[in-house]
């Protein structure tokens, strides 16, 4: 029999940024491999730091197909919410895109919900909210195009993941070596569910010590300043204008529109989405 192919796709979560094996990374996708078959797994990581949905769409999809993977993960989104040009309806058509074109070829797909980076932050709420709400809205995106085609999907945007500090590297943003563990742990108890994972499940237990507070207060002192600066060059304008206006709703009690407006918009950005027939369908 011929080995598992598996092709990941993504950002800095994927590419395994966090979790540092001597001088390169590793991350949840490359633990999770090694737990897919008894036998060898064909492991490609084509996620990229800083990579949106349009890199997935235009980049790493079309080298990920020619691989012709048994199993593809697309876990992606977050980007797309730090940048000014932001627009739920083209990060829905694009994911739309790729699942449907992984799926076309008989892949099982892996997808994943995440949390907000406002929150992981601790931004002030103003700032934070309009975050928030961009990543629920992606979130929302991702849970019904999983749903619609069929993925074994991860909810990782709530709970203990958001509160344990323990699971986070020192910079707020991406999952320490124990984070990526329990992502990698995660999927593989969904894939065994679905019967796509028939490996050994992944340790969760970490080889290397969570990262202090100070570690975390120094990296936000240094390079954390430089990744705050990049990504204010190009969001803060537009940040300080949605935090204006969300002031401005939150003294009026005028909030719940902010919301039902980004509903509205996740709403229509699904519905023009083209209906994908049953398998089934003559």
């Amino acid at each position: 029999m011929r080995p598992v192919r598996f092709v990941a796709l993504g950002d800095s979560l994927t590419e395994g940024v966090g979790d540092p094996v001597g001088d390169g990374r590793r991350g949840w996708a490359a633990l999770l491999a090694d737990g897919l078959a008894e036998g060898h797994v064909e492991f490609t990581n084509l996620a990229l730091s800083g990579a949106q949905t349009r890199d997935v769409l235009e980049r790493q999809t079309p080298a990920g197909l020619q691989l012709r993977p048994d199993l593809v993960s697309v876990v992606i989104g977050v980007n797309d919410t730090l940048r000014c040009t932001f627009d739920i309806h083209a990060v829905a058509a694009r994911l739309d895109e790729v699942y449907a074109a992984f799926t076309g070829q008989g892949a099982v797909l892996l997808t994943a919900c995440l949390p907000d980076p406002g929150t992981m932050l601790g931004l002030p709420s103003a700032l934070a909210r309009p975050l928030a709400r961009r990543q629920r809205a992606v979130n929302a995106v991702v849970h019904a195009l999983s749903e619609r085609y069929g993925a074994v999907h991860l909810h990782a945007s709530e709970g203990a993941w958001l509160t344990d500090r323990a699971l986070w590297s020192a910079d707020r943003l991406h999952p320490g070596e124990r984070g990526h563990r329990q992502l990698a742990v995660r999927f593989h108890a969904l894939l065994t569910e679905a019967g796509a994972a028939r490996g050994p499940a992944p340790s969760a237990e970490p080889e290397s010590p969570a990262p202090t507070r100070s570690a975390s207060l120094w990296w936000l002192a240094t390079a954390g300043t430089g990744w705050v600066a990049r990504r204010c060059t190009d969001l803060l304008p537009q940040l300080l204008g949605l935090a204006a206006d969300e002031m401005r709703h939150r003294a009026r009690g005028t909030s719940a529109r902010l919301d039902l407006r980004t509903a509205h918009a996740v709403s229509a950005a699904l519905a023009s989405l083209s209906v994908v027939e049953s398998p089934d369908a003559a």
